[in-house]
């Protein structure tokens, strides 16, 4: 039996970035000490969620990678020999940056790294402004634990980029993520909101026969520019198995740890029962690499 135990980390966000790293290494270490092979981070944990505005000056917060966060996170990794999956502001040169999550194997080393290929650009997630599109591609990363289809936050909504990451062997599909509500969305709106991300994850789960991994934020963080009343992250983390189910669900206001059990020889039954890959019409989806089909 394949059976490794995941952490999941959802925290709030401080301004103090000593802080923030501390607060971490604490959490980490006590999913380690509950037994987790493998801990999960929220997308940009090292900083608030500087997106809600424009300001060339956040630009400083990058950092380059490898760089001291590689080196804190990666130390972390080997001290505890866990998988360790992070979720970084890469500087990679004046003017070029990205939103980078990076793998540490339980040597600390690096395991790979991820560039977030889908960049939003929404009110109050003004990424555009700051993150380069992803160049590395769909590729899935291996570890000393198995290969990890990791993605970031918007990529979860995008059925493509969990495919390609399935079809290169990708054992679990993994999204840091940072959403939440506007304090003027409806009680209706906002559940709506949180049953399609819920959803979207838990159908790539379903169609690719893989478990998957979603740490999200919690906690409220002010807009910056006043302009709007900030961001309510969600939280709500969770763990699906490749059915869909959930294996584990955190809260949407309160800061958890979550670690689960993640059964990777299930994938192997469910995909026999349910033999997607088997059926697709590879032959007639030429169309899929088309903006909008007009004709």
């Amino acid at each position: 039996m394949r059976k490794i135990k995941v952490g999941l980390i959802q925290q709030s966000v401080t301004t103090n970035l000593s802080t923030n790293c501390e607060k971490l290494a604490g959490n980490i270490r006590a999913c380690a000490a509950q037994g987790a092979q493998m801990v999960v981070l929220q997308e940009l944990h090292n900083t608030p969620y500087f997106c809600q505005v424009e300001d060339v000056n956040n630009f400083d917060l990058a950092e380059p990678v490898p760089g001291p966060s590689t080196v804190f996170y990666g130390d972390l990794a080997k001290e505890l020999g866990i998988v360790l999956v992070t979720s970084l502001f890469e500087r990679r040169t004046a003017g070029l940056y990205h939103n980078t999550a990076v793998v540490f194997d339980t040597d600390g080393n690096m395991a790979g790294k991820y560039r977030k290929m889908h960049i939003p650009d929404d009110p109050a997630y003004y990424e555009k402004f700051y993150f380069t599109p992803g160049d590395i591609g769909f590729k899935p990363i291996q570890t000393s634990l198995g290969k990890l289809g990791l993605m970031v936050c918007w990529d979860q909504w995008y059925p493509e980029g969990a495919r390609l990451m399935a079809l290169q062997g990708a054992e679990m599909l993994i999204y840091p993520t940072a959403i939440g509500w506007e304090s003027t969305d409806t009680e209706d709106e906002k559940q709506r909101q949180l049953g399609a991300w819920q959803t979207v994850m838990r159908g790539h789960a379903v169609a690719n026969g893989l478990p998957v991994v979603a740490v999200n934020r919690v906690g409220h963080e002010p807009d910056p520019s006043g302009q709007t009343n900030g961001i309510q992250f969600w939280g709500n983390s969770f763990v699906a198995g490749p059915q869909g189910e959930f294996l584990a669900n955190a809260s949407d206001r309160n800061e958890e740890n979550l670690v689960v059990e993640i059964d990777l020889e299930r994938s192997e039954q469910v995909r026999r029962w349910w033999p997607f890959l088997r059926d697709r019409r590879i032959d007639a989806y030429n169309a899929i690499l088309k903006r909008f089909c007009d004709e």
